[in-house]
């Protein structure tokens, strides 16, 4: 596939993620962050395992348990926090501090180079967020703030992470490890939660589903081969496409409005988008890393297919 290709392909993770808000509000309004972060990885990530049938082994049993931290664990528990406490937008807001992160992480763990250029382009996109999102009458919530910061802080250092540690398997393995490991660190708090599981519904189980399959499986599996071939700040900036997503898909399926700043907001994050992709246009030379990629790596590993 050429660059565009990755850059497209990996950008349905983001706007599938915007859908996430619509399903937390209509089919679980009744769950807590922690069940619906247990519930959406734990399953997705066994599944998964099932059908590659490998798991790590020596380094890579640590390595897998700080990147399920990062990336599932810590990153679904803040923002969901983060969600509960502060107005959707201000949430959204503090997430598209993500592409900031990366970019210093990624100079500092993968001696990868700031331009100034993608520093604008991501300053850009988060005003484009604000725009989006934010309302006069928004309201702060400092631990709220507190949460989002941080766990926008954690997915962008899994991001980098999960580009510095490559194990030699798929993309598809890769995730499903992520995913279990995220959601085993998360089991024995949400056992504690106070959730009243009579009242589980259908809707419910629908709700899980989607975000499992869909919403974490699927998606996860785009955006980890998304950072296993292209640079980190490249990816990460496709993130702010979740707000959009999600005010868009609101307007659609919700009869929300959509003001004229958040028209102009919108056309801002795409630009934001395309600008930061345009810092990051030197041709990539094929790497390893994409040739593994592109060549299919379903050879055994770290205890083959038992």
């Amino acid at each position: 596939m050429s660059r565009t290709s990755d850059l497209l392909l990996t950008a349905t993770a983001p706007l599938i993620w915007g859908s996430s808000y619509i399903v937390a509000t209509e089919l679980l309004p009744n769950l807590d962050p922690l069940t619906v972060s247990v519930l959406r990885a734990l399953p997705a990530g066994l599944l998964l395992l099932c059908l590659v049938r490998q798991v790590p082994k020596g380094a890579w049993i640590w390595k897998i348990a700080v990147l399920g931290g990062l990336n599932f664990a810590l990153f679904w528990s803040l923002l969901f926090f983060a969600a509960y406490r502060l107005p959707g937008g201000v949430a959204a807001l503090l997430g598209a501090l993500q592409p900031f992160v990366v970019i210093f992480a990624a100079r500092f763990l993968l001696a990868t180079p700031i331009r100034l250029l993608s520093l604008l382009a991501v300053a850009i996109g988060a005003a484009g967020v604000a725009l989006l999102v934010l309302s006069p009458t928004t309201s702060l919530d400092i631990w709220g703030v507190i949460a989002g910061i941080a766990g926008s802080a954690s997915m962008a250092l899994g991001t980098v992470l999960s580009r510095k540690w490559q194990p030699p398997v798929s993309a598809l393995t890769f995730t499903a490890w992520q995913l279990t490991a995220g959601g085993l660190l998360l089991l024995p708090f949400a056992v504690l939660s106070p959730i009243d599981w009579a009242g589980f519904s259908p809707t419910n189980a629908l709700g899980i589903a989607y975000l499992g399959l869909i919403g974490a499986a699927l998606t996860y599996l785009i955006w980890l081969r998304g950072i296993q071939i292209l640079q980190p700040s490249a990816v990460s900036i496709l993130g702010i496409l979740s707000p959009f997503s999600a005010t868009l898909l609101g307007w659609v399926f919700l009869q929300e409005t959509l003001s004229g700043a958040q028209s102009l907001g919108m056309v801002v994050i795409l630009g934001s988008v395309l600008l930061g992709q345009y810092a990051l246009r030197q041709k990539e030379t094929l790497t390893p890393l994409k040739e593994a990629a592109q060549n299919t790596p379903n050879q055994p590993f770290a205890g083959g297919a038992g």
